[in-house]
């Protein structure tokens, strides 16, 4: 007889995430979504608890089998927008998630803190989140409220402001709210609440528990009069003092959070895993006054989506971890997770590359989330200054990259809240048929108009020039900053220097974003920059509401629609904005820029029908003719008439960036002269003279700029 086929036989599962990244020094196991390359999957639900009405939790019936089938064939978004339909959509997070996220765990005082968010401002280095770790809580645990456990000596667990840290802070908060940002705090509630807390008393009289009698109070998240008091008593009233969200940093499972005894008898819903009731509580908690879904916690399984943002874990600090996380962020969309939250340049242990630091950056800026983190080490924080001087302003220059991103970051927030598409997703979502799609694996669309190739290993220390090899689908595709053109149906090996990145705008791509950065706000700004690139025909809503309330559902938001008319009469259009406009500044400056259009075209600009004033400049370093118009009101339509005998470039700064590599290529000057000539005169002779092993890097940089040129 031949095999038999069972639940859950699924060849060539893509797989999906992991609870955590704690400790991994490169790859981990995947757990696994709900794609599979041959075409079906199997979900077993059978063990999981139902959700009632009120949102509390129900076991199954006896002997009970729930089995989801997915058969989608290779139609993979088709599929998660089902399993969304199944399970809950992704809620829409506010628009501070966004931006940069500050984060260490570290003994701040308060005075400190704040010195260091005056410092960050002072070098126009932006962030919207402040996310304090445990040490915001005492952390001495009295001997006599200590149980024989070995968590409860650590002090993770606490609820009670370290005063000697933060001697008001209210003020604290208040300062942070005054500065742009969102607070969040760390939370272990696993070890209960001690006679020490300073709402102990409180919470032992809601309890039944006689104060006096200091008796810990033990966590009981089977029981919802236990979590309604948890809630009503450890965290409202902090967040009326001005926290924004918790950061539920505890996924470990069953092993000692079943504390029961006479009075807390085991509960039918033993088993159950607390981490997914945690985040099910808390997102239904945060929810209460109508704010959006945000929470800060682990992967639970199959439908942790609803519960965002995912915190990965403490990363070892080693160039293996980091060529992982862009492999693990994008398949976690077959889980139909698409907020994960990385500790962005590695947590722990690892060494000191500050390389590694600017390229974990660079990823950390195009992911979903980009939060900054690491330990107690003095040798580890990620302050930007604490990198050599040359590379501390690329750091800078990245980080204020990611809140000019915000207006199309904000757009594919919503994106993905209703068209149900996750920002990451892996390169086979859209190529299912072509093998190169899944080889490619760290390669990801980031959002719909462009796809990232992460550099993950160290530069050569000839070239002194990142590489990564590339495949690029079908049609034509521009490089984001340079404006260079490439070729679809080809993989090659791309080059780029320590402040480059290799990421790649579809044909006809559009992007809008923030032309300035005022300190740490992010939305609805009045000068805009739009990236349009050229030789395809397409349209961009882009989206905006007052960021931080449930505003997407009463209609109070705008959308402008940008579009790009390709062929003869090519023409850019922006059209007049539609909504609640009330909520966006009445006029705007606009930058267009036409990145990878011909040097000679020739451009007609037209506001409401008639010829506008404005500025037209062209730069060759990155293809781009950039149109300036000001003060132009929102209810305005802007057309650009793109018109000449060739609309798209000719890659002319290629020869440039060849000899910038060149200039600054560690190797002897005669080898350098020849590739020169070489690649001026079209010829491979003399690239063959070049010795070949020492200056295989350069030579594959300069064969990558002549394909282009050619």
């Amino acid at each position: 007889m031949g095999n038999k086929w069972k639940w859950g036989t699924t060849h060539e599962q893509l797989k999906g995430t992991a609870c955590t990244l704690d400790k991994i020094n490169g790859e981990t196991e995947l757990e696994d979504g709900v794609c599979s390359r041959n075409g079906y999957t199997i979900v077993d639900d059978s063990e999981s608890y139902l959700l009632s009405d009120n949102g509390w939790f129900e076991k199954r019936k006896a002997d009970v089998i729930d089995i989801y089938f997915f058969g989608y064939g290779h139609d993979y978004l088709a599929c998660i927008k089902d399993f969304y339909l199944l399970t809950g959509q992704p809620p829409m997070l506010p628009d501070y998630a966004f931006g940069n996220w500050w984060s260490r765990y570290y003994g701040y005082t308060q005075e400190e803190y704040c010195d260091l968010m005056e410092k960050f401002k002072d070098e126009n280095i932006p962030f919207s989140v402040a996310v304090i770790d445990m040490d915001w809580h005492t952390v001495e645990t009295p001997e006599e409220s200590r149980i024989d456990h070995p968590l409860f000596w650590n002090g993770w667990t606490g609820y009670s402001w370290n005063k000697k840290l933060f001697p008001d802070y209210k003020a604290f908060l208040t300062d942070l709210k005054n500065r742009g940002l969102k607070t969040s705090l760390n939370l272990h509630p696993s070890n209960g609440i001690g006679f020490q807390e300073d709402m102990y008393e409180d919470m032992a009289n809601a309890c039944g528990i006689d104060p006096e009698s200091r008796k810990l109070i033990k966590l009981d998240v089977l029981n919802p009069d236990f979590m309604e008091k948890y809630f009503d008593i450890l965290h409202h009233p902090y967040e009326a003092d001005g926290v924004d969200f918790w950061w539920m940093d505890w996924q470990q499972g069953n092993d000692y959070w079943w504390v029961h005894d006479d009075e807390h008898p085991v509960s039918d819903l033993e088993g159950i895993t607390p981490l997914w009731m945690l985040n099910h509580l808390h997102i239904l908690d945060i929810m209460r006054n109508g704010k959006r879904p945000m929470f800060f916690s682990r992967y639970a399984g199959l439908g942790s989506h609803r519960y965002p943002v995912g915190f990965s874990g403490d990363t070892v600090t080693t160039w293996e971890s980091l060529d992982f996380q862009p492999y693990f962020t994008a398949n976690a969309s077959n889980a139909g997770y698409c907020w994960w939250s990385h500790d962005i340049g590695g947590h722990m242990l690892g060494y000191r590359d500050d390389e590694l630091q600017i390229r974990w950056l660079q990823l950390g800026v195009l992911s979903p989330i980009n939060r900054l983190h690491s330990t107690k080490d003095i040798f580890a924080g990620k302050e930007p200054w604490n990198l050599r001087k040359d590379l501390c302003e690329i750091y800078k220059e990245w980080l204020r990259f990611r809140h000019k991103l915000f207006p199309y970051l904000y757009t594919m927030n919503y994106r993905t809240y209703n068209e149900l598409k996750p920002l990451v997703l892996p390169m086979y979502y859209y190529y299912p048929e072509c093998d190169n799609a899944y080889k490619y694996r760290n390669q990801y669309f980031f959002g719909s108009e462009f796809f990232v190739a992460p550099i993950t290993s160290p530069n050569d220390k000839n070239s002194q020039l990142g590489s990564v090899d590339v495949w690029f689908p079908e049609g034509l595709w521009f490089d984001f900053f340079s404006g260079l053109c490439y070729r679809g149906n080809q993989t090659a090996k791309i080059h780029r220097s320590i402040e480059e990145y290799p990421v790649f705008a579809k044909a006809g791509a559009i992007i809008p974003m923030a032309s300035y950065i005022e300190n740490n706000m992010l939305g609805n700004k009045k000068d805009m920059t739009v990236y349009v690139f050229a030789e395809d025909n397409n349209t961009f809503k882009l989206y905006e509401d007052k960021g931080d309330g449930n505003t997407f559902e009463n209609g109070d938001c705008v959308t402008t629609e940008l579009s790009l008319k390709w062929g003869e009469n090519a023409a850019f259009t922006v059209k007049p904005a539609s909504g609640n406009t009330a909520i966006i500044p009445a006029f705007r400056n606009w930058d267009i820029k036409l990145r990878g259009f011909a040097k000679d075209i020739k451009l007609i600009v037209k506001v409401d029908g008639k010829e506008a004033p404005c500025k037209i400049a062209y730069d060759l370093k990155t293809n781009t003719s950039s149109v300036t118009l000001e003060n132009i009101a929102i209810n305005s339509e802007i057309i650009i008439q793109v018109a000449g005998e060739k609309l798209i470039t000719d890659n002319a700064n290629a020869i440039d960036r060849v000899y910038d590599l060149l200039l600054h290529s560690q190797m002897d000057y005669t080898t350098k002269s020849n590739l020169w000539y070489a690649f001026k005169g079209k010829s491979k002779l003399l690239y063959k003279a070049c010795p070949q092993k020492e200056y295989a890097e350069i030579l594959s940089a300069t064969e990558e700029m002549r394909n282009i040129y050619d």
